[in-house]
Order: C-alpha cells, then sequence, then structure tokens
C-alpha cells in the first residue's frame, strides 16, 4: 500500500469528447452512441502533496470508454500526459495523486480505471479567457482542443450556459460546469487518434484533496 501525504489542490478542469454537445456523461447517462473518447485536463493552480508544491502544473487523460460508466457498467482505458516542467518530486506527488492511492475522490476517479497503458512527459500549454469565452489547452503532437463557450440564438447575451451539480461530475460534488464546443481537439497518443471537431466540451473549476475518505453515491466499477 503507496503511502499518501496530505495533499490539496485547485484549478481548472476541462474535457473535450466524442460526445454531441451537452455530453450525457454529465448527467450520468450513457454517453453518444455508447462510446466516448477524448481527454481530460487538470490544470493545478495552486496545490501541494506533503511539502512539494504542484503550482501551475498540468495532467491531460486521453481515454477512451464504452457503455454507462457512472452506471459501473465498464471501465475506461486511459494514457497519461504530464507537465514535463515537474521536477522529480513534482513527478512523484502527481503519479501519487492521479492514482487510485490518491484517497478523497480522485481515488474515486481511478477506480474507475481499468488500465493506463503510457504515461509521457511532454510540453503541455493552458489558457482560458478571462470571461471564459474560450478554454485551451494542448500537449503539441499529442493532444489538444481550442473551445469556445456555447451560445445559442435564445442565449442571454454575455452569459454563459452553465448547469450546476451535475450527476456525473469528474471533479466531485456540487460541481459548476460551463458548456462549450470544440473548434479544435485530436488526439494522438500510444494508439489513441480521434479528431472531435464540432464535439462537446465542459469545464468545471476543482477544489480537491486527500487522503480523507469521501462519501458519495458511487457505484462499484
Amino acid at each position: 500500500m503507496t503511502h499518501v501525504e496530505n495533499w490539496w489542490m485547485k484549478g481548472d478542469w476541462f474535457d473535450s469528447c466524442s460526445c454531441d454537445v451537452g455530453c450525457p456523461c454529465e448527467f450520468a447517462e450513457r454517453p453518444t452512441d455508447n462510446r466516448c473518447e477524448g481527454f481530460v485536463i487538470y490544470h493545478i493552480k495552486e496545490g501541494a502533496y506533503g511539502d512539494t508544491r504542484i503550482d501551475d502544473l498540468s495532467v491531460m487523460i486521453p481515454g477512451v470508454f464504452y457503455g454507462a460508466l457512472w452506471a459501473g457498467e465498464c471501465k475506461m482505458t486511459v494514457t497519461m500526459l504530464v507537465d514535463e516542467r515537474a521536477t522529480p518530486e513534482q513527478r512523484k506527488a502527481l503519479g501519487v495523486i492521479f492514482s487510485k492511492d490518491a484517497g478523497g475522490f480522485m481515488a474515486h476517479i481511478f477506480s474507475t480505471i481499468a488500465e493506463i497503458t503510457a504515461v509521457d512527459y511532454v510540453p503541455i500549454n493552458f489558457e482560458m479567457a478571462e470571461d471564459m469565452s474560450y478554454w485551451k489547452a494542448e500537449a503539441p503532437g499529442y493532444a489538444g482542443a481550442h473551445i469556445e463557450a456555447l451560445t445559442g440564438p435564445t442565449t442571454w447575451p454575455g452569459q454563459l450556459v452553465q448547469t450546476t451539480n451535475p450527476t456525473g461530475s469528474e471533479v466531485g460534488a456540487g460541481a459548476l460546469a460551463t458548456w462549450g464546443k470544440a473548434v479544435m481537439s485530436f488526439v494522438n497518443h500510444a494508439g489513441f487518434i480521434w479528431n472531435n471537431k464540432g464535439q462537446s466540451s465542459k469545464h468545471m473549476p476543482f477544489d480537491l484533496k486527500g487522503p480523507e475518505p469521501v462519501k458519495l453515491n458511487f457505484p462499484e466499477v
């Protein structure tokens, strides 16, 4: 059993996947066409693992699953792209936080993963507009997306399309999701090759910690 130091992290999360806009996965339903493929990114604005700070680092997780993940019907197969700027101590810290050993909500997330097929340390760039009109991230040559905030004919000007307290949140309970649409989205890593231009995205801030257990209505998978 891995010894886990106390950890915490705050920042921005978003996904870019193959689901139609309004990704059913966020509502704990089956994904579009019963498959979801794309990537998620956790950009850590500030955080620490024990005495090791992990500020301004990012982890991208390309992955795929088939079926109702939140109902415990399936598990994900993923790869991981970790910010190459991380020092050896920071890489060790991120390796524990992004695992089933982490405790807290991250342990629940990683319990839904069947296999991590590759881990690579690469440059990762993250950017988000102050007014959240767009968000984007890229590990050049491996994965990336440029997302524009969702709008439409009946949307109030300057107002974001948001939902609260989603039933299938990757950042914990009570999240605020801001919806968007990919103007560019790709994955090309370790056998995963996808182009999800025009498909769904959502942004959520996160504030997570461990290794304290988290009591949630989370299915066994």
